[in-house]
C-alpha cells in the first residue's frame, strides 16, 4: 500500500505525452485501484486523449487480469518457497507501481502500472501466511489482531496523512507520489532482511518435523507424510466441506460478494470524477471507511444469533443495503452522498467478513482452512475476470462507468433475491424440524470472537478434515 492512498495526481506539466489542459476536461485516475493514482489526460494513439472511458475499458481492466493470472502460481509459490521470496516479490512490485506512478505517463505505462499491482495483490497471502509460521498455535488469535491492527492503523494514517498534505498543506501530487516510492524502497530493503521460516503449510512438512516436535503436536499424521500427499487429501475433503450447508453458504457469500465489493471498489474513483471532478477528498474517505470498517468488524465478533437458522437473512438484509449504496452512488450528483455512500458500503462489508471468516474457519483444520479460503479466492477472481471482460473490457460491452454502476446494482439485487429466498426455506424448514426436534443451540449462539477463541486453543488444534 502506499503512503498517499488514492489521490489523483495531475498530468505532468510539459510532458510529451499529456496535452494541454483544455477548457471543461476533466481530469481522472488512471489508476483508481492503486492507493496513489495519477491522473491526467494520457495520449493514446495517434492525438485521441485519455478520458474516463479509457481509464474504465482499457486500463483498470488489467488489474484483474494480472491478479487472475498470477493468483494460483503466488499461492502454490507461497507455501512451497516459504514465504520470503514472494514478499521480497511483493514488495518489488510495489516499487515498480510507484516508479510507474512517478515517471510513466503513457496508457502502455499505466496498464503495466495495473499489472504490477494486481501482482501485490496476489502475493498479499505471504504476508498474513508468514505472520502465523513464526509463532506457536497458542498464539494465532493475538497475532492475528496485532497483524489486522497494523494494516488498518498504516491505511488510516496514510489517508489522513495524505489528505491533510492535498487539502492544508497544498502538497503537489508528483511530490507525494515520490514520497510513497520511497517508503516502498525501505519496505523492500525490510523484506531483504526478515527471517525465513523452516516450515510451510503443505510442503516442506518433513523437513520441519524434523526441527521440531511443534508441528507434530498440531498433526502428527500430517507432519510426517509429504507435502504432496497431505495437499491430495485436503483437496479429496473439498467435496466434504461442499456438503456441510453452513460451510456451502458463506463460502457462496465469499465468492460473489466479493466480486461486486471489489469492481465496485476499483471504479467508484472513476465515477467521483464524473460526479465532481474538482473536490479530491478521497484519503478523507479512505480513513473514514477503514475506522468504520475496523468498528464493524470489531462488532461482528460480540453478535449473537443462531446462525443455522439466521444466516440466509443477515447476508440477505445487508446486500440489499449494499444494493441500494450502489443505486445512490450512480444516481446522485451530491458527492458528499457518494462518499458516504461507499464507507458504508466497505462498513456493511467488514461486518460480514469475520462472520465469515468463523463460520468457515470453525469447522476446519488450519491447513484445510487455508486451501478453502483460496479455492473461494480463486472462484471469486475468475467470476471477477469474466464480468470484467464482458462489461468493462473495451472488447466486451465496454459500459461508460454510470452503465457499470447499474450492472453492479442488478448483480447485488439479484443476490439479495437469492438469499431471502434461501432464508424463507431455511425459515419453513426449522419449522418443519422444530416440530419433530429442538435445534441445539451451543454453537449456534456463540459469538464469533468466542469462537475463534476455542477453534484456535491448543487442545483444539489437533482437528482433521470437516466437523460435522
Amino acid at each position: 500500500m502506499g503512503v498517499f492512498p488514492r489521490l489523483p495526481i495531475p498530468g505532468q506539466a510539459g510532458s510529451p505525452l499529456c496535452g494541454p489542459p483544455r477548457p471543461g476536461a476533466r481530469r481522472v485516475p488512471l489508476a483508481p485501484g492503486v492507493r496513489g493514482g495519477r491522473a491526467g489526460r494520457v495520449r493514446g494513439s495517434g492525438d485521441a486523449l485519455a478520458f474516463p472511458s479509457q481509464v474504465a475499458n482499457e486500463i483498470t481492466p488489467v488489474l484483474t487480469y494480472s491478479y487472475m493470472a498470477v493468483l494460483v502460481p503466488v499461492f502454490l509459490l507461497t507455501d512451497f518457497l516459504r514465504y520470503k521470496p514472494v514478499l521480497v516479490l511483493q514488495s518489488a512490485s510495489h516499487v515498480a507501481v510507484w516508479l510507474l506512478l512517478c515517471f510513466g505517463a503513457s496508457t502502455l505505462a499505466m496498464q503495466f502500472m495495473e499489472f504490477f499491482y494486481g501482482v501485490t495483490m496476489a502475493a498479499r497471502v505471504a504476508y498474513s501466511s508468514y505472520i502465523f509460521s513464526l509463532v506457536s498455535p497458542a498464539r494465532y488469535q493475538r497475532m492475528a489482531g496485532y497483524s489486522r491492527s497494523s494494516v488498518l492503523l498504516g491505511v488510516f494514517a496514510s489517508s489522513v496523512l495524505g489528505q491533510l498534505c492535498v487539502t492544508a498543506g497544498r502538497v503537489p501530487f508528483a511530490t507525494l507520489n515520490r514520497v510513497s516510492l520511497g517508503f516502498m524502497g525501505f519496505g523492500l530493503l525490510l523484506a531483504l532482511f526478515l527471517k525465513r521460516p523452516k516450515r510451510s503449510l503443505f510442503f516442506n512438512r518433513r523437513e520441519a518435523a524434523a526441527a521440531g516436535p511443534e508441528l507434530e503436536r498440531m498433526n502428527p499424521d500430517q507432519a510426517a507424510a509429504g507435502g504432496a500427499s497431505a495437499l491430495g487429501r485436503m483437496l479429496a475433503q473439498l467435496g466434504d466441506v461442499a456438503r456441510v450447508p453452513q460451510l456451502r453458504l458463506w463460502s457462496l457469500w465469499w465468492v460473489f460478494n466479493f466480486v461486486g465489493y471489489y469492481l465496485v471498489i476499483y471504479y467508484v474513483h472513476i465515477l467521483w470524477s464524473e460526479v465532481n471532478p474538482d473536490k479530491v477528498y478521497n484519503g478523507g474517505v479512505d480513513a473514514a471507511a477503514t475506522l468504520l470498517g475496523a468498528a464493524a468488524a470489531f462488532a461482528a465478533g460480540f453478535v449473537r444469533l443462531r446462525w443455522a437458522v439466521w444466516s440466509e437473512l443477515v447476508i440477505g438484509s445487508v446486500t440489499v443495503l449494499q444494493a441500494g449504496l450502489i443505486l445512490l452512488m450512480y444516481s446522485t450528483g451530491d458527492i458528499w452522498l457518494c462518499y458516504a455512500a461507499l464507507v458504508l458500503f466497505r462498513g456493511l462489508q467488514q461486518f460480514l467478513v469475520p462472520i465469515a471468516t468463523f463460520q468457515i474457519a470453525s469447522s476446519l483444520t488450519k491447513e484445510l482452512c487455508a486451501l478453502v479460503f483460496g479455492v473461494n479466492t480463486f472462484l471469486a477472481t475468475v467470476l471477477k475476470t469474466i464480468v470484467t471482460i464482458i462489461v468493462a473490457d473495451k472488447r466486451g460491452l465496454g459500459l461508460p462507468v454510470r452503465s457499470q454502476f447499474r450492472i453492479y446494482f442488478g448483480y447485488f439485487t439479484v443476490l439479495a433475491v437469492a438469499y431471502f429466498s434461501g432464508a424463507v426455506y431455511v425459515a419453513l424448514k426449522h419449522c418443519r424440524q422444530s416440530r419433530l426436534q429442538r435445534v441445539p443451540l451451543a454453537n449456534e449462539l456463540r459469538s464469533p470472537a468466542e469462537g475463534s477463541e476455542k477453534a484456535q486453543s491448543p487442545d483444539d488444534d489437533g482437528v482433521r478434515g470437516v466437523q460435522a
